[in-house]
């Protein structure tokens, strides 16, 4: 686990991992469980899932802030990403993919504990030097 200077967010190599791998997830499963419903809620959800955290971050967890945030926020959109990976795997594919989705973000939950640490300490005001 490391901390760059200037007090950006621990960066567990592991835990970053895997929150892309379930956030990769959530954009294909989450659009695959919809489409049979609708196609446009479909593509609404992956501009929801990928645009949100691209656009709204807490300043020092990410290279690059364009709408700062509190940390809060930024776990609340991570929680996003895992309930939407698990609740579309288990309607869209089968059980043991489903089950594994599941593991996949139950890890991310206990691994990302530091960063929510850091993150519920963050404010959403960007470091002034």
């Amino acid at each position: 686990m490391r901390t760059s200077p200037g007090g950006a967010a621990p960066d567990g190599r592991t835990a970053s991992v895997l929150r892309f791998l379930a956030e990769l997830t959530a954009w294909i499963a989450t659009p695959w469980a919809l489409a049979p419903h609708s196609v446009p809620l479909a593509v609404a959800s992956v501009a929801v899932l990928i645009g949100l955290p691209t656009v709204f971050s807490t300043p020092g967890d990410k290279a690059r802030t364009v709408v700062a945030v509190p940390g809060i926020v930024t776990i609340a959109l991570v929680l996003l990403q895992l309930a939407a990976a698990v609740a579309a795997s288990w309607t869209a594919w089968p059980i043991p993919v489903a089950i594994g989705v599941t593991a996949l973000c139950l890890a991310v939950v206990v691994l990302e504990r530091p960063r929510r640490r850091w993150l519920l300490g963050a404010s959403a005001q960007p470091e002034t030097r």
